[in-house]
């Protein structure tokens, strides 16, 4: 659904007598921030706390920390940076038109004033990003401000500040690319950031920005020391303490995710109390407790989760109940709670059609698929959010045009569809919450009465999902089926060793029973 020092390169030229370069107070526990500046003492605080706190996507904090910056010195150019800055929220949403203009005339402000170099490349190269002219679409903007912030970095090697920024401009147009080269933006902002987490461990924006880089299933271990230490580093940011389970999740570290959330739930919720936060950043973190708590075989409190929306800071009526909605259509689809899809609202079209396909009701399941289908060619072309080509909604078409067909009989039909579906899944890395396809095409081809050939599926979805917990269990059964009972007896055993005593889930009882039978 969530980090600074200046390099030695840069003292000589940079540092000057006028130039306030104080470390932050010890009390804001956002993190090591050394932003020098040629703006009063009274502001150079404010700044650097500013500066971490927009490292750590703390937008409105930040900004209102900015803005107090300026009415300290209302020649500081760096605090009109820093307000222009917060309404980019890099990597969540876009800019609109309105938010375009603010920026700007900040930014305008900020070139009048007396700055030193190094403040001007900052008011410089936001100014690309925020350049009036309205021919630039989303991915024409991100990608100017990051050949801006590249060759500007490439001019200040080692410079945390540039460097940090430079890398999270390379993550953001990493989302508005096909996988390969997204792939590569990634592995070119881990190259960046590991130098300068080295030498700034306690930087919230190094830690915060090799997360994300990191975000993806094959890069994912090269973020962990960074989740590691991040929640650490500015335990006073409610998206700080929930980050780390973005690679928690992706290594299948479950109890870890656990642990982040929770707390960032409770930040999150004494922050939008203080009015100092929206509160998405206590749904988001929900929505990974939940879904850890899935995995980790605890039902009843994956279920209190969504009970818990109702407490949510801040929420509305409205998102409230679209949150709940969101986690009762992952509970059935994780728990195979056919039934109960009948219950969640009309637009949850993609789960009413699995769960129709899933029970044999082949009117209501077709019904369901021809409006999927009816509303996947509406908006057939659409870019959705920050991502550009494949989505999670053309894999889940073909999902439910594929169990579809297997309820209707068509056996290998489904089986290349659903197989068609897992491939393209893999190959475009797409992220989400939702079940995989190979681990649905696994099921299936278990349902089929091919062990064999499911077990090899829920092998190579293992691969790409670890530690999911049906995976395991289908991993068990179809080796049980197929009589590879050593293997049938170590699925389990491993998944019992993942849930311990904590889970609740009813296939935790047959994993016992088999288990002690062998």
């Amino acid at each position: 659904m969530k980090k600074f020092a200046t390099s030695s390169l840069l003292l000589g030229c940079l540092l000057v007598p006028s130039i306030n370069s104080a470390a932050p107070a010890a009390d804001d526990h956002l993190g090591k921030v050394e932003f020098a500046s040629s703006c009063s003492a009274a502001a150079q605080p404010l700044l650097e706390k500013g500066a971490a706190l927009l490292h750590s996507f703390q937008y409105l904090q930040s900004e209102n920390t900015f803005t107090e910056a300026e009415k300290q010195d209302p020649k500081c150019a760096l605090a009109h940076w820093g307000k222009a800055m917060a309404l980019y929220h890099q990597l969540w949403d876009f800019p609109d038109k309105a938010k375009l203009d603010i920026a700007r005339k900040e930014l305008d402000k900020a070139k009048k004033l007396t700055a030193s170099p190094r403040e001007k490349g900052f008011v410089e190269t936001a100014a690309v990003f925020f350049q009036k002219n309205g021919k630039l679409d989303e991915k024409a903007r991100i990608s100017a401000y990051s050949d801006a912030m590249e060759k500007w970095y490439a001019k200040t090697p080692g410079d945390v500040e540039v460097g940090s920024f430079y890398a999270l401009s390379l993550v953001a147009l990493a989302y508005q690319v096909d996988a390969s080269k997204g792939l590569e933006l990634r592995q070119k902002a881990i190259g960046v950031l590991n130098p300068l987490f080295e030498k700034n461990p306690d930087h919230p924006g190094v830690a915060h920005y090799l997360i994300h880089a990191a975000d993806e299933q094959s890069l994912a271990p090269q973020g962990l020391a960074a989740a590691r230490r991040y929640a650490a580093i500015a335990p006073e940011s409610s998206h700080a303490i929930h980050m780390p389970s973005h690679i928690f999740v992706r290594l299948g570290m479950w109890q870890d995710s656990i642990t982040s959330n929770i707390a960032a739930q409770a930040a999150g919720a004494r922050a939008a109390e203080a009015h100092q936060a929206e509160s998405h950043y206590q749904t988001h973190a929900m929505d990974f407790l939940n879904y850890s708590y899935l995995q980790s075989g605890q039902v009843a409190k994956a279920q209190a989760v969504i009970m818990d929306e109702h407490h949510v800071v801040g929420a509305t009526d409205k998102s409230m109940k679209q949150h709940m909605d969101d986690l009762n259509g992952r509970m059935v689809m994780e728990l195979h709670n056919w039934k109960d899809a009948a219950s969640l609202p009309d637009d949850f079209l993609f789960t009413k059609t699995i769960a129709a396909a899933r029970l044999k009701d082949l009117s209501s399941a077709r019904a369901k698929l021809a409006l999927l289908q009816a509303e996947a060619k509406k908006h057939s072309g659409e870019k959705k959010g920050n991502y550009t080509g494949a989505t999670d909604n053309d894999v889940q078409l073909r999902e439910a045009e594929a169990w579809v067909a297997f309820a209707e009989g068509k056996t290998e039909d489904a089986v290349t569809k659903l197989r068609a579906a897992a491939d393209y899944e893999d190959s475009q890395r797409l992220d989400s919450f939702n079940v995989p396809a190979r681990e649905m095409l696994a099921e299936m081809l278990l349902e089929a009465k091919r062990p064999a050939e499911a077990l090899a599926e829920f092998k190579t979805a293992l691969k790409h999902s670890p530690n999911r917990f049906n995976l395991f269990v289908g991993a068990a059964r179809a080796a049980n089926a197929a009589r590879e009972f050593d293997e049938a007896h170590a699925y389990y055993a491993k998944l019992l060793e993942m849930c311990g005593s904590s889970g609740d889930r009813s296939e935790l009882a047959e994993a016992r029973t088999l288990s002690a039978d062998n």
